[in-house]
């Protein structure tokens, strides 16, 4: 029902105020569980809790689907956020290996290129830069390079299989790397909705609570039950 009820709730929660939107205080998975127990909690206190002013349908009869909305997004926002951080790990592992390559294929052209200035000026253009970002186009403009001087890497009895390596590794390396480079961002699409959806979830829970704690604080045994046990 997670799904459904994150898809009911879908426009109300992109509608929220900007403003508005914060990012848990509290464990999800922990507060989720706690609106669930809070949910079956309160059953038996709907006249005490409506005589004081509590909106039964828009918090309590809603707050199993506000549940279930926040439920699915922290799942989507997690499941994004794993991937990423795969990405990274990954990321740290390949590049290194990548660089190398493209310093060994950098000294392949110059080698093959040697008697060819107009040929070696463009290895250079390719060589100068630094960074990831660069490394991966470095690899993309060798293996065009290459392709176009074929007949000066035969000469050398060069593996022009390489550059077809290249080409795939330029391309694989920059989808890698925009994966990877999520885990440093923190605006991501999943994550905003998975905050909007905790700010909804907790319009409800801090009208329940705030109303149960008021109306039942000389009844000891029905406040504890709106009491956060995680604060606690």
């Amino acid at each position: 029902m997670s799904k459904e009820n994150y898809d009911v709730k879908l426009s109300v929660l992109e509608a929220l105020p900007q403003d508005d939107v914060q990012p848990p205080k509290n464990p999800i998975d922990t507060y989720v569980q706690e609106a669930e127990n809070l949910f079956i909690w309160i059953q038996e206190d709907k006249e005490t809790l409506s005589s004081k002013g509590l909106d039964w349908d828009f918090y309590v009869v809603d707050l199993p689907v506000r549940t279930g909305a926040c439920r699915y997004a922290q799942a989507v926002w997690m499941k994004e956020r794993y991937n990423r951080e795969e990405a990274a790990k990954i990321w740290k592992e390949e590049s290194p290996k990548a660089y190398e390559f493209r310093n060994d294929l950098l000294a392949d052209l110059r080698f093959a290129f040697r008697k060819r200035s107009d040929l070696l000026s463009r290895v250079r253009a390719i060589a100068d830069g630094e960074g990831d970002a660069d490394m991966i186009q470095d690899l993309m403009d060798i293996s065009v390079l290459g392709k176009s001087n074929v007949p000066e890497l035969e000469k050398v009895k060069y593996d022009l299989r390489n550059l077809d390596i290249a080409a795939q590794k330029s391309d694989s390396l920059a989808e890698l790397l925009a994966k990877a480079n999520g885990t440093t961002l923190d605006n991501s699409k999943a994550k905003e909705l998975r905050d909007r959806a905790y700010i909804h979830l907790k319009e409800a829970i801090d009208e329940i609570r705030d109303t149960g704690k008021y109306a039942f604080r000389k009844n000891p045994e029905r406040y504890k039950g709106y009491i956060s046990r995680y604060k606690r």
